[in-house]
């Protein structure tokens, strides 16, 4: 009976070894230099981004008034085709960027978070698509309570 036990268990632990592989494969990776950097020169250079052209292809909706800073909805629509990727960044963060999505082929370029802001300043969106980088910006003032 014993051996019965021990080998029930060892086809449970080797199922589950199985299954939880897999998950590793799932963690994305992640540009370190761009999301600790302190500045936005230094994040927009870790992220690889320049020469980046303004476009009104890039919707954001953001409040223009946020009453809580920890909790700032932010969504994004991009109708700019090939869109690769989608960067936020908060200017005035002590760490500027605050997201980086990637965008498979044939995926709708919209994305929906909430970030938290250190201080009354812009929403800058930074797309990439078709091997060139394009921006929006939306400026958010951050109150505390409601009150300007």
């Amino acid at each position: 009976m014993n051996n019965f036990r021990r080998n029930l268990l060892k086809g449970f632990a080797a199922l589950a070894a199985l299954t939880l592989v897999p998950l590793r494969a799932l963690a994305a990776e992640w540009n370190k230099v761009a999301f600790d950097a302190k500045t936005l020169p230094e994040a927009l250079k870790g992220a690889g981004i320049q020469n980046a052209i303004e476009s009104k292809d890039i919707v954001i909706r953001a409040p223009d008034i946020a009453e809580n800073s920890a909790v700032v909805p932010v969504e994004v629509n991009c109708k700019i085709p090939g869109t690769r990727s989608i960067a936020i960044i908060a200017d005035k963060n002590p760490q500027p960027l605050v997201a980086q999505f990637n965008i498979a082929e044939g995926v709708e370029p919209y994305v929906s978070t909430r970030i938290k802001m250190g201080d009354t300043g812009n929403i800058r969106v930074v797309v990439q698509a078709g091997g060139k980088y394009y921006v929006a910006m939306k400026e958010v003032k951050v109150t505390i309570g409601g009150c300007g």
